[in-house]
């Protein structure tokens, strides 16, 4: 693939940023830009070639850029000079005297020692170990197939010149394919080959180079030698079969005149002396210097394909070859080994690189890819130590069996303490957990400098869990001086701290306020080990501590969230909390409670509805922070309402806000009593995190405060229940992108606050569902997550009891009983009865084990046990795992999928048979391997993120022009941190590419599609939801280049993981049914288009928008087929699925019944010759209806969300209104308006779709299908407009589009699913329009804010006036409904005007939780 978009480094876009985030930044970054110059290249032995330098770059820079040429590369330990000078690394290139545009830069070659030389040797092993195809299975990594689909010989891709072929060209050929998909993937096939889901490469295997290379047996060097220059012997024997022995010393490196039996250092005659050890290798063999220059001539995979990710993305499948032929020729070379050094400090490197400067974007840039590889690298040392700890290879530190601890390579590793009052083994593994997810809380928070976590992660291996962190730098100072000093140094704060003062806990304390106030978290006072009274910003557990570092530390935050008041028995708590005097009221309280009354915060009925609150396996169940921020949002509402209410009882929001008299501050207060805030003046929510653990106590004085936090957090809980899981679900039944696999199911929990503990309620909420049956693909997934996750808990205490040799033998059968109903361990007896010699004796060890005599009766009753007692359900997974796929429809290898995936085991690539009784499906030798499976803190792209969500705020706003460039300045930022390897820049490049087809830029959308393809395959994995979506955009793209077989080679691809993930009955694989209906031809087109009519209607109903585009697809394919009949009744249902959803007078509908009348016309005009011809049997003259290229171009694009048609229903009669405002307003002021603008007016103003689909300001209209329409003329400042609305004192409504059925339009440009779920605000049961968010102040003209509320949904709408945009409309509000244009609550609650205002927002801005401004 040599697109220009993947050609010349990392990031395609790097040359096109002009504009940076912030104004000084952008001026920087453009004179970094306009800085860049070139210069000559000569010396150590390489051709003389150009190279693009940056003013900004160091010297440094400069080398490690030369060092990564393939031209350049493996040669290493040289240096630039200048005009005979050596140039000092660390100075900048701006700031030589002499370099300039053209100037001559020499490399140098610089002595070795001892370590260079091991590391250039290191060079060269990464050289000769060229990386195969299997390479990434074989190492369990995903690997990217895209090239197989692009550069395979019998592709028939524009004769292979597919991808390679340069952007220049801008006009391929367009080919028609001449073969037909395979039988598995046609609608309706049962059939699931897992071969082709990893196809071979079409890169060759690497070379041989050399027969071996090691270390010679003369090593180490004697003395004499070492003090004349000798560092190490290396022996080579080469493919012509010549044994050499090779002397390492500072000048390079020579052949030595020793053999096997004699030992002389001195120099072979005609020996050169090299500075290259490959140019040493190429003097001695001619065979090797052929294989070299073979090598280097070869086409290279381009950086993005074949850089090492930051993190490892499991395979669960491997090599089809069990035998694996991995002969490694040069691992006795000893270069790898790590050297007898000290253990690298964790703590150090990453505190290190948090404490980099963030003065300007390059800083700042720096830092983050600081920051990024530091932590890729303690994750993958934490891997290491795990195999090397639970495979037996390393000894406990400590002498404590029950809770082993581990010191490996500067990590400190454990199990982790199971307790009781936590709940075993559940509860340490969920501390682990919370534990990894407080740090990433705290480290997460802006602007927050100086407060300190230690690098943390825990890693799954073979069934046992260890938690591993960077060691903790000690405290401050030594013990004589903590003796003097106890109050200033070492343990601040905490329980156990004690009552302390000094600048040191001062400063913590600033600093852990801070952080409190940015996670929503209050202060509170407990009572301490000593009975003294201990405040406490955080959790109780958490301690805060100064380091021997200098740095403030905050330790053991795992449970930083609140408790979930959902899983949490209360009896305790109350009773530590209630003075004694008032025991008699509490009782009081608790008889009307027993008699129907129930506890202040919960719903009504909430019991015996829900069947909540309830006891749960383990007690660490907290609030996940997603939750806690739309919980934030929900009281807000509550609290803008309660105001606008009482402020409307007492004369009207605008008489209280100008009279100088206390209601509105009355009313403030009483919507903060009313919804809990922790103020009376303002609204601000906080919690205690301490609330609800059995084990605190608090003091007396803290009782109010803690039955206020006792009512929140019941709220917050029951909000998950009443609020949450209905508003996903909705989600899941309008959306034809729900989740498609587990991964994906926890993504979209995740995101709204879900835990998936509550997996047993939405099960429960989907069969009291009047839509059921339109949510099945939910319910099997999550049948299938609660199966899979129970299934993983069993197979982790089942690993236990198995010695290591036996592993595969016992994982294999772990799998056949699990999967292979009624299976027993017969068939493993009898297995190794066979492959044994010796049957008599042989086998009674294998039989004896207790593993072994697992049936598949016994594991699934343990599974059903296990998910009975965590998710609450008792019969939904039936007596077997056939009752999974014939009442779910679910697939046996879709679980496969999931569990490997979860357990980090990996199968060998062959297609399997599961439901075989008679024989085991999963063999021993189909276990290739078992990888750790790690859970690690995400570092930030901090400017790099901010420029992709400006990009969004754009793209809602519909200008595409500038989200154009601030989405190629994310790409550019993305390359300069992670070189594009993360998911949010395949996010990016994603949308980038959709923006750019919308811009008609179709060369440069494929560009930059493919480059999204393969980063969502080694990121997230080959088969991840993610990348089928991705393929499916490709599909679209390349099809508008003229690429017709590989749009149908991508959207084939889709269909086959979408398969293998979750089978034919998802609603996405009707989108992809459809689309491949458009690019196919012949019989198999209507089979796609069927299917996929079958499966809209059944997933959304006739009257649905996909369900209406698919009916006029098989319209048009009809036409195609000559059969006007059936199309006519196709389009029927159509056009009323249009009108019913747009009205008549939409364009769809419009289009929509021009077509049927075309169709009609066509069938009479043929039936009319059919009579005429007679028995002369002359075919008629048929006109042909097949739509044009650009029109199924435009279909395709609205089938997969790149465009989406643009509509509001209910606002028919606004626009009769207004049109009939305007047309009053201007005969009053004497202006002469014609209908027709005033109509196009109307219509412009309210033709802007959810996100703005339809382009920027210069954005002309697309042809081919009037289903998408042209919003640009909305952007327009007409003179006319401006003086009828400044004088009617009236605004164009230019804001979101909400579908007839009560569900805004699907966004145009999606920004990934980390970004699509809980963007906006979300309501229930809000049936009108409202207005929300505030009045300026001065300003006499009120500017408000549009808000759709349908279904439970409200959206904000920006508003204009006088052709400008107000920005004060991206205000996100939610739940509740407000009616006026403003309140005083939001003058209060929000200073500056509700413009960018966040609820419970940090400092250093104002904030709805900050105070009030004089």
């Amino acid at each position: 693939m040599k697109d220009k978009v993947r050609r010349g480094g990392r990031n395609p876009s790097k040359a096109d940023v002009t504009s940076l985030i912030s104004g000084n930044d952008a001026v920087g970054n453009k004179q970094h830009e306009d800085s860049s110059f070139p210069v000559k290249i000569q010396g150590a032995g390489v051709e003389p070639f150009e190279l693009q330098v940056r003013g900004f770059w160091l010297v440094q820079d400069a080398v490690m850029t030369l060092l990564l040429r393939d031209d350049v590369f493996p040669r290493s330990n040289l240096s630039l000079a200048l005009a005979g000078t050596t140039l000092d690394p660390l100075a900048e290139l701006q700031s030589l005297k002499g370099l300039k545009p053209g100037a001559v830069l020499r490399l140098v070659e610089e002595p070795y020692t001892a370590l260079s030389a091991r590391l250039h040797l290191a060079r060269v092993l990464e050289l000769l170990r060229a990386p195969g195809p299997q390479d990434a299975l074989r190492e369990g990594r995903s690997p990217s197939i895209l090239e197989t689909l692009t550069q395979t010989p019998d592709s028939n891709l524009l004769n292979g010149k597919s991808l390679k072929r340069s952007l220049s060209n801008t006009k391929p050929e367009a080919t028609k394919p001449d073969w037909a998909p395979p039988e598995y993937l046609l609608p309706g096939s049962s059939e699931r080959p897992l071969m082709a889901l990893l196809p071979h490469s079409s890169q060759p295997e690497s070379p041989s180079y050399l027969r071996d290379l090691c270390l010679s047996c003369w090593n180490p060097a004697p003395g004499h030698r070492k003090l004349q220059g000798d560092f190490l012997y290396i022996t080579v024997v080469t493919m012509e079969g010549r044994r050499c022995e090779i002397t390492s010393f500072p000048k390079g490196f020579f052949l030595n005149r020793s053999t096997e039996e004699v030992f002389d250092p001195r120099p072979a005659q005609s020996s050169p002396v090299c500075h290259n050890f490959t140019d040493l290798l190429c003097h001695i063999s001619p065979a090797f210097k052929q294989t070299l220059t073979t090598l280097k001539n070869r086409s290279q995979l381009p950086p993005v394909e074949r850089m090492p990710t930051p993190y490892h993305t499991l395979s669960w499948l491997g090599p089809s070859c069990a035998s694996r032929s991995h002969k490694n020729n040069f691992s006795r070379l000893g270069v790898e080994e790590q050297p007898a050094t000290q253990a690298p400090d964790w703590n150090e490197e990453l505190q290190a690189a948090r404490d980099l400067p963030l003065g300007s974007l390059e800083e700042r840039l720096q830092r983050d890819r600081a920051l990024l590889q530091v932590n890729s690298a303690f994750v993958r040392a934490v891997m290491q130590g795990a195999e090397t700890i639970v495979d037996g290879f390393a000894e406990p530190v400590n002498g404590n069996p029950e809770d082993p601890a581990f010191l490996w390579g500067g990590l400190f590793m454990s199990q982790g303490a199971a307790s009781a009052i936590f709940g075993g083994d559940r509860g340490r593994r969920a501390a682990q957990r919370l534990e990894l997810k407080g740090v990433q809380a705290y480290s997460d928070i802006e602007g927050l400098q100086g407060l300190h976590t230690l690098p943390t992660a825990i890693v799954d291996y073979r069934g046992m869990r260890l938690s591993a962190q960077g060691l903790a730098p000690g405290l401050e100072a030594s013990e004589q001086d903590q003796a003097t000093t106890p109050a200033s140094r070492g343990l601040l704060y905490g329980v156990t701290a004690g009552p302390q003062e000094s600048p040191h806990r001062r400063r913590l304390l600033e600093r852990l306020a801070h952080a409190a106030k940015c996670l929503s978290l209050q202060r509170h006072v407990v009572v301490g080990p000593n009975d003294h009274k201990v405040p406490l910003f955080t959790s109780v557990d958490a301690q805060g501590l100064l380091g021997a570092d200098g740095r403030y530390y905050i330790l053991d935050v795992f449970r930083t969230f609140p408790a979930d008041a959902n899983f949490c028995t209360e009896v305790e708590t109350e009773s530590q909390t209630v003075p004694e005097e008032e025991e008699s009221k509490t009782s009081t309280g608790e008889e009307k409670e027993k008699g129907g009354c129930l506890k202040e915060g919960w719903p009504e009925n909430y019991h015996s509805v829900s069947g909540l609150p309830r006891s749960f396996t383990h007690g660490l169940c907290r609030l996940r922070p997603e939750l806690v921020q739309a919980f934030i949002q929900h009281k807000h509402c509550q609290f803008t309402q309660c105001v606008r209410e009482t402020l409307d009882a007492n004369g009207g929001f605008e008489e209280c806000a100008t009279a100088c008299d206390s209601r509105a501050t009355q009313a403030v207060r009483v919507a903060c009593k009313e919804v809990g805030s922790i103020s009376d003046i303002i609204f601000e929510m906080r919690f205690n995190p301490s609330v609800f653990s059995p084990e605190v106590s608090f003091p007396p004085g803290e009782t109010k405060s803690m039955k206020l936090q006792e009512r929140l957090l019941r709220e917050a809980a029951a909000f998950i229940i009443t609020h949450q899981i209905p508003d996903f679900l909705e989600f899941c039944r309008q959306s034809n992108e729900a989740p498609m696999d587990g991964v994906s199911l926890k993504q979209a929990l995740h995101q709204r606050g879900i835990n998936l503990r509550y997996l047993g309620h939405v099960i429960t909420t989907i069969s009291q569902s009047q839509h059921k049956d339109c949510l099945r693909h939910i319910m099997r997934l999550v049948i299938g997550e609660i199966f899979t996750r129970s299934a993983r808990r069993v197979f982790n205490s089942f690993l236990q009891g198995v010695d290591v040799p036996s592993l595969s033998a016992a994982v294999s059968h772990f799998l056949c009983c699990l999967l292979v109903p009624h299976f027993t361990p017969v068939a493993v007896c009898d297995d190794t009865k066979k492959k044994s010699k010796r049957r008599g004796r042989g086998t009674g060890a294998s039989e004896s084990t207790p593993w072994s005599m697992l049936a598949g009766a016994e594991l699934w009753n343990l599974v059903c046990q296990d998910a009975a007692e965590t998710y609450n359900i008792s019969d939904s997974l039936g007596p077997g795992p056939n009752h999974l796929v014939e009442h779910y429809g679910l697939q046996k290898l879709s679980l496969l999928r999931e569990f490997c995936l979860k357990t980090g085991v990996q199968l060998r690539l062959r297609d399997y048979i599961l439901d075989n009784q008679n024989k085991a499906p999963i063999g021993p030798d189909d276990i290739l391997n078992i990888f750790p499976v790690v859970k690690h803190v995400h570092m930030p792209t901090v400017d790099a993120s901010k420029a992709y969500r400006a990009a969004q705020n754009f793209i809602q706003k519909g200008l595409l022009d500038q989200a154009h460039e601030h989405l190629k300045e994310a790409t550019y930022l993305f390359g300069r941190v992670c070189d594009d390897l993360h998911i949010e820049a395949c996010y990016c490049h994603s949308l980038l590419a959709k923006v750019s087809f919308k811009q008609g830029k179709a060369a440069e959308a494929r560009s930059v599609q493919l480059k999204a393809v393969v980063i969502s395959e080694r990121v997230l994995g080959f088969d991840h939801p993610n990348t089928i979506h991705q393929y499916a955009l490709l599909g679209v793209y390349v099809f508008a280049g003229g690429e017709d077989a590989l749009a149908q080679k991508c959207l084939l691809r889709a269909r086959l993981l979408m398969l293998t993930v979750h089978g034919e009955d998802h609603p996405y694989t009707a989108t992809l049914d459809s689309c491949l209906g458009l690019v196919l031809s012949g019989d198999q087109r209507g089979k796609f288009l069927k299917n996929a009519l079958r499966l809209n209607t059944s997933f959304f109903g006739p009257a649905h928008l996909h369900t209406a585009l698919t009916q006029q697809l098989l319209a048009q394919w009809m036409c195609s087929k000559g059969d006007y009949r059936s199309a006519m009744s196709h389009e029927k249902e159509a056009l009323i699925a249009f009108t019913s959803m747009f009205g008549e007078d939409h364009p769809q509908s419009r289009c929509s019944k021009e077509f049927l009348c075309t169709i009609t016309k066509q069938a009479v005009k043929v039936e009319r010759s059919l009579r005429q011809a007679g028995a002369e049997c002359t075919e008629p003259t048929v006109e042909d209806l097949s739509p044009t290229r650009a029109t199924v171009l435009e279909q395709m694009a609205l089938l997969t969300g790149i465009k989406s048609i643009t509509y509001r229903d209910g606002l028919q009669e606004y626009r009769k209104k207004h049109k009939e405002l305007k047309a009053a307003v201007a005969k009053e002021l004497g202006f002469l308006v014609s209908d027709e603008l005033i109509a196009s007016q109307t219509v412009n103003g309210e033709g802007k779709s959810s996100d703005q689909e339809a382009g920027s300001r210069k954005e002309a209209e697309n042809g081919g299908s009037p289903a998408a329409e042209n919003t640009n003329e909305g952007q327009r400042e007409l003179p006319v407009e401006e003086t009828l609305m400044k004088n009617a004192a009236t605004a164009v409504v230019n804001g979101h589009v909400v579908q007839a059925n009560g569900r805004e339009e699907k966004t145009d440009v999606d920004a990934g699913d980390s970004d699509r779920a809980d963007s906006e605000g979300k309501t229930e049961d809000a049936e009108s329009e409202a207005g929300a968010a505030g009045q300026e102040a001065g300003n006499s003209s009120q500017s408000s804010v549009n808000s759709n509320i349908v279904n439970g949904e409200m959206k904000s709408q920006p508003v204009e006036v006088n052709g400008a945009i107000n920005g004060a409309g991206d205000i996100s509000v939610s739940p509740s409904v407000l009616k006026s244009k403003g309140t005083w609550a939001d003058v209060v609650s929000k200073p500056n005007g509700g413009r960018d205002t966040a609820v419970n927002g940090v400092a250093g801005k104002v904030t709805a939780n900050g105070g009030v401004h004089e």
